[in-house]
């Protein structure tokens, strides 16, 4: 399949890194937040590249985009972040028209994701096409086919249990702590920080164990009531973080920060202490586990669990990948329609210039000759004869070419 809305000589690829090759520290290398992708589409637009989205998340860093040759994409992406080409080389992947296109399908129905129905990605890319729709970096290739890809994830959502109805981390989250905690509704719960993964952990686990003993503390208090008031949390004063470990029998760390945010030195009770650190990078320093009553579980390692759950989306694969295809199917017939496009236009115009001049002969001729009539049948026998070619050329997808080219002359068409 090639896309054959793009500038001649340019063909579209994805490239990029995930987790499957390189890990975290690496991917970090090549991360890109809202400054960075902007400069990229910035520069992309100065060298003329017609059509580009740049999408990160911490698993995964991806340029889709048309160029005569990947390197090109592989440029931009090395020149604004702190990552080199060598670095790249050894991790990356490169894919073309259809396979890009296959690609960024799974990419975006979870299929391809850390933990397996993942939807996440799905707003990111909306995200990447507003903001290339803002730098004029989108076309009708790019905009029909994140169109198909949601498309494709809203089906995938709500005709299989891929996802199970819960982010992936947070759900495994809750997985966590309902197979290591006992009596979890009587335990107390400490949130500190108001992270997405945290926020969403808290709402699961209200919704599994009915727990009514989850305190929120957050360093800014204005945003820590919101939270509370969404998910009916209590909220303490940053200044009682002590005494609320202290009382907590499981604590999920979601500050975000970029050093650590919970130390040995905080923490002061002898019971057993759960710690979930649910932020990249880490935000619970490693010495905690010098406590004897202390278990430390990273984001890392619950995006890592294969548990039944997890296993039981598994069987869903083959129906998420039926619906792709479906959908990818109707994207490649669009596509094709778009080649011939040029051609069946060229042919309608040549048509109703026969048709008008027709008409204007048999006026001529006839007293009281209905033109009205004359262009409404004219008009129908044009559709209906324009319509067979279409279908012919949606068909016989081996020797289309040959048939553009045997209508063009046949017809005398001029455009191409």
């Amino acid at each position: 399949m090639e896309p054959h809305l793009q500038a001649k000589g340019t063909h579209f690829y994805t490239i990029g890194l995930s987790y499957k090759k390189a890990d975290a520290e690496i991917r970090g290398h090549f991360s890109v937040n809202d400054e960075t992708r902007e400069a990229i589409l910035r520069q992309a637009k100065e060298e003329g590249v017609e059509g580009l989205l740049v999408t990160s998340t911490c698993n995964r860093t991806e340029l889709h985009g048309f160029a005569q040759h990947p390197f090109q994409l592989i440029k931009l992406l090395c020149e604004h972040t702190h990552g080199t080409v060598e670095e790249f080389e050894k991790v990356a992947y490169v894919h073309k028209n259809g396979h890009a296109v296959s690609h960024l399908f799974r990419v975006g129905t979870g299929l391809d994701s850390q933990i397996l129905g993942d939807f996440e990605i799905i707003s990111q890319l909306k995200k990447s096409f507003k903001v290339s729709k803002k730098y004029e970096l989108t076309n009708p290739f790019l905009e029909r086919l994140i169109n198909a890809v949601i498309q494709a994830s809203k089906r995938i959502k709500n005709e299989t249990e891929i996802s199970s109805g819960a982010t992936s981390v947070s759900f495994a989250s809750v997985q966590y702590i309902l197979k290591n905690v006992d009596q979890i509704s009587e335990k107390n719960i400490l949130l500190f920080g108001t992270g997405k993964i945290g926020r969403n952990t808290c709402e699961n686990l209200i919704k599994h164990t009915h727990n009514d003993h989850i305190v929120l503390i957050n360093r800014t208090k204005k945003k820590a009531e919101k939270v509370a008031g969404k998910f009916n949390l209590v909220v303490k004063d940053y200044a009682n973080i002590q005494a609320e470990i202290k009382s907590a029998d499981i604590l999920i760390v979601a500050t975000g920060a970029q050093k650590p945010t919970i130390s040995k030195q905080l923490i002061y009770s002898d019971k057993p202490l759960l710690i979930l650190d649910l932020s990249i990078p880490k935000n619970v320093a490693d010495d905690v586990t010098e406590l004897p009553n202390v278990t430390l579980v990273h984001l890392d390692y619950l995006s890592k669990m294969t548990d039944d759950t997890l296993q039981r989306r598994k069987q869903y694969i083959p129906q998420a990948e039926s619906i792709i295809e479906d959908i990818k199917t109707e994207f490649n017939d669009w596509l094709e329609t778009r080649k011939f496009a040029p051609t069946i236009r060229a042919l309608k115009k040549k048509l109703s210039y026969l048709k008008d001049a027709e008409i204007h002969q048999q006026k001529k001729k006839y007293t009281g000759f209905d033109e009205e009539q004359a262009e409404l049948i004219g008009d129908r026998i044009i559709q209906k004869i324009t319509n067979h070619f279409a279908n012919h050329l949606r068909e016989d997808n081996t020797s289309a070419d040959e048939s553009l080219e045997l209508i063009r002359k046949v017809f005398q068409l001029q455009n191409k």
